[in-house]
């Protein structure tokens, strides 16, 4: 099938508020759909995506230039069915009030209504574009929301038969896919949605908040970062260089949770060297002509990586290209965006690769002759997604686990705390606020409503009013000052 596409269109300002206003009136019409239309909903966006499956990974193919439909059809297609199971099983459950202890010692009862933000706005990004919206719109659905999705620019023939499946099965009231550049994505910052969720680059996370903080919409940001490795002195070298290498080059290394470097210690360096390009040469025996390999996206982002190893190389690093010989004259090749597996080993400070997320196939190597050394680089960055940590359960890990601050941590292999439902998924700082997957994407697309009752025959609120009376005086500095005492005497307690 060829799939073509023109210039990006953008959508105007005033039809995107027309949508909007569409998917408010509709939600206002059943602010608290039941059961059974959440679980209809859902059933009908995941039975639209998988019957355009076929197309979709076509479409994907097209965008990137080199993809695998295999690729595409285990994590862009079918990547979130186990989530979205998970989700469809437990939502109705997640939907009850929930009963609160009552208020003033239990006199007030008080439950909690788990009840629909309204309409969300969900910006998806490039590299995974399909499930990065699909899952996020599934837990909104699941909540009781109306969805906009805005696919991205960079994924335009994709993002065109996306919108297409959608449309055949979903009302345009119930979720909406609209495309466009830099301008629409502009404007559909600035609805007034009622929650909105972004997955992208801490540099456009900043400008979606911006947006939605004129309007005080709640943001959930779903970011990257530098996500470390740490290979600790009782790893076995050669079976963490072989995970870290898969983490890595999946998806050529175009993963907001691939590691962006690796600390092994010292005496392994040449070790985990020799390792880590072994298992490169297994993934990709070949890599000029693979069929395997997955292009850097488009030209911007093609010069931006190789601009890194450039300026690291002109710095004094020393650059490891992982392909086989007789291929080395002929990569990387600008023509296909096919950058191959790189190592960069001695990396100097100043080097650029060190300020940004690499989001291509290369991997930053330093070593370390005590690993609280590594755990203290990895402390002192900004709090990446993942963090990795090759090795036992020992002191070191759990020293590892204290000092250090990311929106995850996987041990012995690649993004295992994303793959748990049961768990939320979300950054820190940098790598992002909020999470998603499961209860918590219910929860993040929920208003937690408290409701409190009173059936007491005297109101509790002229207690608080005027006239004040010497009563209420005296009474307000006993709490005050048997409240100071019993903090005073519970410190006292602890210093013995």
């Amino acid at each position: 099938m060829t799939i073509t596409s023109g210039p990006v269109t953008e959508v105007a300002a005033a039809e995107l508020q027309r949508l909007l206003d569409a998917q408010r009136a509709a939600q206002a019409a059943d602010p608290i759909p039941d059961a059974a239309t959440r679980r209809d909903r859902i059933d009908r966006l995941v039975a639209a995506v998988l019957e355009h499956s076929q197309e979709l990974a076509g479409a994907l193919e097209a965008d990137f230039g080199s993809r695998p439909t295999t690729t595409s059809m285990e994590i862009d297609i079918l990547g979130a069915l186990q989530s979205i199971a998970f989700t469809r099983e437990h939502f109705e459950e997640w939907m009850q009030p929930t009963e609160v202890p009552g208020g003033l010692g239990g006199v007030i009862p008080t439950t909690v209504q788990h009840r629909p933000k309204g309409v969300v706005g969900v910006i998806g990004p490039w590299n995974f574009p399909i499930v990065l919206v699909f899952a996020p719109a599934v837990e909104a659905l699941a909540a009781g929301n109306r969805v906009m999705i805005k696919f991205s620019d960079m994924a335009p023939r994709t993002g065109e038969v996306f919108a297409r499946a959608v449309a055949s099965r979903m009302r345009p009231e119930e979720v909406v896919v609209v495309g466009g550049g830099l301008q629409t994505a502009t404007a559909f910052s600035d609805l007034r949605f009622d929650h909105i969720f972004f997955t992208g680059s801490p540099k456009v996370g900043r400008l979606v908040a911006a947006a939605a903080g004129k309007n005080l919409v709640p943001v959930t940001l779903e970011l990257g970062g530098k996500n470390p490795a740490i290979v600790a002195p009782d790893a076995d070298i050669a079976g963490a260089a072989l995970r870290i290498a898969g983490g890595r080059m999946l998806n050529n290394g175009q993963v907001c949770l691939s590691p962006d470097y690796a600390f092994v210690p010292e005496a392994s360096k040449d070790a985990f060297i020799d390792a880590y390009k072994q298992a490169i040469l297994t993934f990709f025996p070949t890599f000029i002509d693979n069929p395997d390999v997955v292009s850097i996206v488009n030209d911007a982002n093609y010069a931006r990586v190789t601009g890194l190893i450039d300026d690291a190389k002109a710095q004094g690093a020393t650059e490891i290209v992982i392909v086989p010989d007789e291929e080395k004259d002929r990569l990387p090749a600008p023509d296909s965006r096919r950058l191959p597996p790189t190592l960069l080993v001695d990396v100097p400070t100043d080097a650029k690769v060190h300020d940004e997320e690499i989001f291509g196939p290369v991997l930053v190597l330093h070593t370390y002759a005590n690993v609280d050394d590594a755990i203290g680089y990895a402390a002192a960055g900004e709090h990446p997604l993942s963090s990795y940590w090759y090795g036992g359960d020992t002191d070191d890990f759990r020293r590892f686990v204290l000092n250090t601050t990311s929106g995850a941590v996987s041990r012995n292999d690649f993004a295992l705390a994303y793959s748990n439902d049961e768990a939320p998924f979300g950054g820190a700082g940098m790598s992002g606020s909020g999470a998603y997957h499961g209860k918590a994407g219910f929860d993040t697309f929920s208003h937690h409503r408290p409701i409190a009752q009173s059936d007491l025959p005297d109101a509790l609120i002229p207690n608080l009013v005027p006239p004040i009376t010497a009563e209420r005086v005296a009474g307000v500095e006993a709490m005050a000052v048997g409240a100071t005492a019993a903090a005073v005497a519970r410190i006292k307690a602890r210093e013995g």
